[in-house]
């Protein structure tokens, strides 16, 4: 069976061209126009992947981020018209994975879906290992991908997980963000290093009961972030 996948944008030819290249691939592709349209498929339908234009009617594309990101980890990749890397951060900020600046080479986007679905692969073979970690009150399901706080389940982001995952499995050692972001983005990845600082301080807002006073996620000032309990 194929990987599924949802297209959304109101541009139909582009839907057309990137459906048609995708299937050739063996994808099995779902096309939403709207920003209703897309929630709507994303919360009846399990994807392995979510194209996501930005410029929408009715929900912008960081609308429908957002609304996803509360009951799914699905990869978003978003698609913008925009070069502004402010529209870039914000994209990352409502949870996306990762974004791609139209006009855009579909070699480019067939790309990028497979390496963030080998990450995703990789990371789930090595967590099936790992089965589940615990510090303190703190335990991380790395086969379900889920994190437990005082028994309490919280909701992370796919990458949000897969930061907290690395430093967890790796407790005192401090890394750099330029290695975060080779780590998990992949060092093909065009963002800089400020997406790792968004993804930090949204992780800490979920986990922390005092973000600025982290009991977990820690910073070594000059040189990265590090986990300890």
């Amino acid at each position: 069976m194929g990987k599924k996948v949802l297209v959304v944008d109101d541009e139909k030819l582009i839907v057309k061209g990137v459906r048609f290249s995708l299937e050739q691939d063996g994808y099995e592709v779902d096309c939403a126009y709207d920003g209703e349209e897309a929630i709507e498929f994303a919360t009846t339908n399990a994807y392995d992947m979510i194209l996501l234009d930005v410029m929408l009617p009715k929900f912008t594309g960081f609308e429908v981020c957002q609304q996803i990101r509360e009951f799914s980890n699905v990869p978003i990749i978003m698609l913008t018209a925009k070069g502004d890397d402010m529209d870039k951060i914000l994209g990352l900020e409502y949870g996306a994975d990762d974004y791609i600046t139209k006009p855009f080479n579909i070699l480019e986007v067939k790309a990028r879906i497979k390496a963030i679905l080998r990450r995703g692969a990789v990371k789930e073979e090595a967590a099936k290992e790992q089965g589940a970690l615990e510090a303190g009150d703190m335990k991380l399901d790395c086969e379900g991908r889920r994190l437990y706080i005082a028994e309490e389940e919280i909701n992370l982001t796919a990458k949000e997980f897969d930061v907290l995952e690395l430093l967890v499995m790796n407790p005192n050692k401090v890394y750099s963000r330029e290695k975060l972001l080779n780590l998990i983005w992949g060092e093909d990845y065009p963002g800089d290093v400020r997406t790792v600082d968004v993804h930090i301080r949204r992780l800490r807002e979920k986990i922390e009961k005092n973000p600025s006073e982290p009991k977990y996620v820690h910073t070594k000032w000059g040189v990265g972030y590090y986990f300890q309990v």
